[in-house]
């Protein structure tokens, strides 16, 4: 199969089983892009959702995107770009007409109430692969503690700050000569 089709379908593949959104993807990225389809290491993964966190647009197209750039150029972006967000475009257009018909109905209500703690889950088992790959020594550990202590009492500062801030961290560390 061509690659354009492939991705294209792969990407479709990953938008349609998505309930969530970005964070809950993740699972589903690892799963089609790093071990099914080799277009990213986990490394690399990691990295796309970090950028795709604190740059303009949804974390999950833009690390479509960034899949797509890496491996085919600005049209393999735009291919698994459009392949993501195709199956949300067809199922919100479809539901747009009638959710408003049903959202007050009691089953519907529960339904996604049951969703969002699925979600959660995804959320969470996402986070505990991240953290098993992105915590390796000492100086990530401390890192990571801070950004988490930061995030938990200062709730209102942008997540921007916090990449940015766990970036000159890591820089600072490496040139510091911090021992594994």
């Amino acid at each position: 199969m061509s690659i354009y089709p492939d991705m294209f379908l792969t990407f479709a593949k990953v938008g349609v089983m998505t309930f969530g959104g970005g964070y809950a993807m993740l699972p589903i990225l690892q799963r089609e892009v790093v071990d099914s389809k080799g277009w990213a290491t986990e490394e690399e993964l990691m990295d796309y959702f970090a950028i795709g966190q604190c740059t303009p647009g949804i974390i999950a197209v833009n690390t479509a995107t960034f899949i797509g750039q890496k491996n085919r150029g600005v049209l393999g972006g735009i291919v698994a770009t459009l392949g993501l967000v195709f199956p949300s475009l067809v199922i919100i257009s479809l539901l747009a007409g009638v959710i408003e018909a049903f959202s007050h109905l009691e089953w519907i209500q529960h339904a996604f109430g049951g969703v969002r703690v699925c979600v959660c889950i995804l959320i969470l088992n996402a986070v505990m692969k991240l953290l098993k790959k992105a915590v390796i020594d000492v100086p990530t550990a401390l890192i990571f503690a801070l950004v988490a202590l930061g995030s938990f009492f200062l709730s209102g500062i942008s997540p921007v700050y916090y990449v940015l801030a766990a970036a000159a961290a890591g820089i600072v560390l490496k040139n510091l000569g911090v021992k594994k």
